[in-house]
């Protein structure tokens, strides 16, 4: 096939491609299923219900999915089986609040993966013709490249649940007061808790949303913020719940307790503020030794040094 047929053959995939996602983005006439009508009213307790309603219409990719699923099925547990740790990932994943499988997750590392890879070839390519490398130097680097971009993916990923559990962890002392509040004002846990989620706003607010949407279904209280309190993995959140669920139990008053986990809470709070203040001020000192000293003693020292050279 010469040059020209590749390009046409390139250009008409193109082209069909394009038209099946316009067609995608046009309604369907149709009436919509029993499923369809009642994902809407369960999208808050059911991640298929959200998932379903995220799909569009009509979609090319699950064409393409299907064809190669065998080998992504593979390549899918080989890098399970070589990178681990499933149960951290799942951790991580429920930490960022991903609605996503592990499965899919490494789905996604595989695609980072070959992009990285991609752009190793195009260096390569862009390289070899400038001067000549040996094949292996070449192999090697897009090897390099795919490692890196399968890398850096988890790397996003921890970054994503860290900063997710930082700022949960900063919004907990204003919710555990908003609870104290509602509770010495008479209401219940469950009442207080529905009502931390309605006027509240963050991620913290967002999880125990979720928590009193799971009640409502008829799941038990305690059991829900113990299971909540086990995917996060946040001390203080873990502590409070652990206060929680025994007030439950053995039905003693909560209000005192849940003010002295605050308190707890925004001293702790202050203790991070500090430690990440002594890490910062460390940080500065290194443009200022590295950079700006070297230069305010060449500014310094060459001016007599120039005018030794020249002998005035």
């Amino acid at each position: 096939m010469t040059a020209t047929g590749a390009w046409a053959v390139l250009c008409g995939l193109s082209l069909g491609l394009g038209l099946w996602l316009l067609v995608s983005l046009t309604p369907r006439l149709s009436r919509p299923t029993l499923l369809l009508r009642v994902a809407p009213h369960v999208v808050d307790v059911s991640a298929a219900a959200r998932e379903l309603l995220d799909r569009r219409t009509a979609n090319p990719l699950p064409v393409f999915g299907t064809v190669l699923e065998p080998v992504i099925g593979r390549l899918r547990r080989l890098a399970g089986i070589v990178a681990g740790g499933g149960d951290t990932v799942e951790r991580r994943l429920r930490q960022a609040g991903i609605p996503i499988t592990v499965e899919r997750f490494r789905s996604r590392q595989l695609v980072w993966a070959s992009a990285a890879a991609a752009i190793g070839v195009a260096v390569t390519v862009a390289v070899a013709r400038m001067q000549a490398v040996p094949l292996i130097v070449q192999a090697a680097l897009i090897v390099v490249a795919a490692v890196l971009g399968f890398v850096v993916r988890d790397y996003v990923l921890q970054r994503q649940a860290a900063q997710r559990s930082a700022r949960m962890a900063k919004e907990l002392p204003t919710i555990l007061e908003f609870l104290t509040l509602s509770l010495s004002a008479g209401e219940g846990l469950l009442d207080a808790l529905r009502r931390v989620a309605r006027i509240s706003r963050g991620e913290l607010a967002m999880e125990i949303a979720g928590v009193v949407s799971a009640v409502a279904t008829g799941l038990p209280l305690a059991d829900t913020l113990d299971q909540l309190a086990r995917s996060l993995q946040l001390p203080s959140f873990t502590r409070a719940v652990d206060q929680m669920t025994g007030a439950l139990e053995r039905g003693t008053p909560l209000s005192e307790v849940l003010r002295a986990q605050a308190q707890d809470a925004r001293e702790e709070s202050k203790r991070d503020l500090l430690e990440t203040a002594g890490k910062k001020e460390v940080a500065m000192l290194v443009p200022l030794v590295f950079l700006i000293l070297p230069m305010t003693i060449l500014f310094a020292i060459y001016p007599g040094i120039f005018v030794l050279q020249v002998g005035f």
